[in-house]
């Protein structure tokens, strides 16, 4: 797209096929395919003494935090390795050995990169120098870390308003980098602190507040070794968290349950293969899924009334099925609650879920005798209109089964990215925290804005709408994890500014401001060195618990800065020594810094202390039965409507996943080895009865169209691949596919884009 800078650069790059390949979709995870999947990863991109000696210290209590999904370690790490295969081709990203220099630059222009695919883009190497794109060029140039900060800090002065500006965090930065990011938005005089999250788990942090008075899960990971009952519900842990296997294998072991509800059947839920245990190896492992209810896509409500109903009529015979002592207790609206579901007829919810009522059947038997339940869920939940809702309707079945506050219980909402929980934690959000901005107040002696700032859609909306005119990235692949990827490039494109803080090329970094910088920085891996000593950072896990990561690797260039270091470097510039808070030395001082984190967020005082070893756990008020935030202090029932989704004649839900060979937008590969497609990305799967309904055959090209507020989204040219999927329900990789999701299209309450559940029709080429 020509865009108002001259610069012609593709917002999605190639959409050539690369030569599909398939076969049947495998029947386990993980296993020695999996470890020799691994190896080829980390020795291709590493060699083999840098990777063995790596991957040795990932995720161990000395060494360094997985860059990759936020799944928490176990108290004694094992010693062969405790990481999984998707964990190490993460590594391998960020650990690569080639580099992207002035060189790369000076022959690549933005248009000729733009042009490559994603996969293409991330194979290139670590950014090794800051680099400026001029207006009116297409070429990226060196500039010097001192040119760099005092160009962002003279763009944000002369913007006419601070609220111009937006701060964006993707979920890798450390609690320190975040920290001292919010800081510095909030200290420049804006909350627009649009994060990843507000993309993810939003929905969920929504539901978890308003229900539970806190927006995260309440279980740890031992809980999983005593629950009775997991239920896996919208979430693919064999892809997108494969750590979380071996706890749903000792889950198993123990003589726990699994129940999972998704419109596939994933590999990692049927059985699992540990590659650290003999019968993994040589044996067939462990079937996880003991029933599998296969919802249609964003009927998980109406599937949960049936449950909630049919529970509720055993109940009402023996009094024993619900915990009625905890629901006395502890909670408020269980009579709405059921009021509300004597609204529905079960044959018309059992139609709406698609289930065969004698697996719900089978489901609810299970669920009456059990008090010991988790529920898990990640995007599959979140990323629809009524993802709130969703989330809530899980909420309801805990607090009636009393699963809370208890052992092998409670919620389990599975954050994607590492300390994408601790950002928020310490303090990246776009709404207003009294508590918070007193803190700042009494630590560094200036007040906070206490105006509302934009989330992600409306930073978007913002942009594209010429009311914000610079956008600064701490981390993350903006361009292409948004929704409406046509849109969101026009929004980058009419700022006057776009600085990403990156380690590796992106396409964000193609798709720009007038003025583009890349900035580049230090990864999870690299060793952070002041006068030769290392430094550490901390980072918190899905489960609340905030703990060290080191790195261990010699930095990819000299010419790097740590991320503190780069944000105290723009504050410096922007504020010259006319602030009240020192901002090099803060930057400079870790300790310093964690020292002022404790000050302001009480949650993290003592924490250069408290995160030695193992670390330690943030308050969790749903732990301890403490509900005293919300109305009457009682957790809280919600009444819940169904999903609407009217489709006209020839109309299909499709929903965006990752394939086995990513994540989030990074591409590590072209294979799905777990769904059966190798070579290629480009593919939507679709059930064989829908395929004869339009006269499809197997690989024949379509293209995929949305149409919403009369405007047409149109992704092109893919592969139809006969699934199992119920009728009506399609799926397709992304980022691919994040161009057919509308911007203004997003959940109640949260802003999530509707991701999972968009309407398309499907146009034979």
């Amino acid at each position: 797209m020509k865009n108002s800078h001259n610069r012609n650069v593709s917002t999605q790059g190639s959409t050539e096929f690369t030569g599909i390949r398939l076969s049947e979709p495998a029947s386990y995870a993980a296993g020695l395919k999996a470890v020799r999947v691994t190896l080829e990863h980390t020795f291709k991109e590493m060699g083999i003494y840098r990777a063995l000696s790596t991957l040795s210290h990932m995720n161990q209590k000395e060494g360094f935090d997985c860059p990759g999904c936020a799944w928490p370690d176990p108290e004694k790490p094992s010693k062969l390795g405790e990481y999984c295969e998707n964990g190490a081709k993460a590594l391998s990203e960020e650990a690569t050995t080639k580099r992207v220099d002035k060189s790369f630059f000076a022959t690549h222009s933005v248009e000729e990169l733009s042009l490559w695919s994603d996969y293409h883009i991330g194979k290139s190497g670590r950014l090794t120098e800051p680099m400026v794109l001029k207006p009116g060029r297409v070429h990226y140039e060196p500039i010097s870390w001192d040119e760099s900060f005092e160009l962002i800090a003279k763009n944000l002065q002369d913007l006419d308003s601070p609220d111009e500006a937006i701060f964006y965090t993707s979920g890798r930065s450390s609690n320190e980098a975040a920290f001292l990011y919010g800081l510095f938005s909030r200290a420049y005089g804006t909350n627009n602190m649009p994060d990843c999250s507000n993309m993810c788990h939003e929905s969920s942090g929504v539901a978890l507040g308003e229900t539970l008075g806190i927006g995260k899960g309440s279980v740890k990971l031992e809980d999983f070794y005593e629950a009775e009952i997991v239920m896996v519900i919208g979430q693919n842990p064999g892809t997108n968290h494969p750590r979380m296997l071996s706890a749903l294998e000792k889950c198993k072991v123990n003589g726990g349950k699994v129940i999972t509800i998704n419109p596939l059947e994933e590999a990692g839920l049927k059985r699992f293969k540990n590659p650290q245990e003999i019968k993994g190896v040589l044996g067939s492992g462990e079937t996880i899924t003991d029933i599998h209810l296969q919802v249609k896509i964003n009927q998980d409500v109406p599937l949960l009334k049936l449950i909630l109903k049919k529970l509720a009529a055993l109940d009402k015979g023996s009094k024993n099925v619900f915990d009625h002592e905890f629901i006395n207790t502890y909670t408020e609206g269980y009579e709405a609650l059921l009021q509300d579901l004597n609204h529905y007829s079960e044959s018309d919810l059992l139609e709406l879920s698609g289930v065969s009522e004698s697996a719900i059947d089978e489901a609810v038997a299970l669920l009456a005798e059990k008090k010991k339940i988790i529920i898990c869920w990640a995007m599959g939940l979140t990323q629809h209109k009524n993802g709130v809702e969703n989330i809530k309707e899980c909420v309801n079945l805990l607090l009636l089964k009393g699963s809370l506050g208890k052992p092998g219980a409670g919620t389990c909402p599975v954050r994607g990215h590492s300390n994408v929980q601790g950002d928020r934690s310490v303090g990246i959000m776009h709404f207003v925290s009294e508590e918070l901005n007193q803190g700042i107040e009494k630590t560094f002696g200036f007040k906070a804005p206490t105006k509302e700032g934009f989330d992600t859609v409306r930073a978007v909306k913002a942009m594209h709408d010429g009311k914000a005119k610079v956008f600064i990235g701490l981390g993350g692949n903006f361009a292409s994890a948004v929704s409406d990827t046509e849109y969101t490039a026009e929004a980058l494109q009419n700022c006057d500014l776009t600085v990403n803080i990156s380690t590796k090329l992106n396409r964000t970094h193609l798709v720009t401001g007038k003025t583009a910088l890349l900035l580049p920085t230090l990864g999870r891996s690299d060793m952070d060195l002041k006068e030769g000593k290392p430094r550490f950072f901390t980072v918190e896990n899905s489960m609340g618990k905030v703990h060290r990561s080191k790195g261990v690797l010699p930095p990819a260039s000299d010419n790097l800065k740590s991320e503190p270091e780069i944000v105290g470097g723009i504050a410096n510039a922007y504020f010259n020594g006319n602030h009240p808070v020192d901002w090099k030395n803060l930057s400079a001082d870790y300790e310093l810094l964690r020292e002022k984190m404790g000050m302001v967020l009480t949650a993290f005082k003592d924490v250069n202390d408290k995160s030695k070893g193992g670390g330690f756990y943030l308050p969790n008020n749903v732990r301890q039965l403490d509900f005293s935030k919300l109305p009457n202090q009682k957790a809280q029932f919600s009444v819940c409507g169904l999903p609407e989704h009217k489709l006209s004649p020839g109309e299909f839900i499709l929903m965006t996943i990752r394939s086995h060979d990513q994540f989030n937008t990074t591409i590590y590969g072209l294979n799905d080895r777990y769904r059966g497609v190798h070579n290629e990305r480009r593919v939507v799967f679709m059930n064989p009865r829908d395929m004869e309904k339009l006269k499809l055959n197997k690989l024949d090209v379509v293209n995929l169209i949305s149409t919403y507020d009369q405007k047409e989204r149109k992704a092109v040219k893919f592969l139809v691949i006969p699934y199992d999927i119920p009728e009506g329900n399609l799926a397709s990789y992304y980022p691919e596919t994040n161009v057919l999701v509308p911007y203004n299209h997003y959940a109640d309450k949260s802003y999530t884009p509707i991701s999972k559940s968009v309407v398309v029709t499907i146009e034979k080429t």
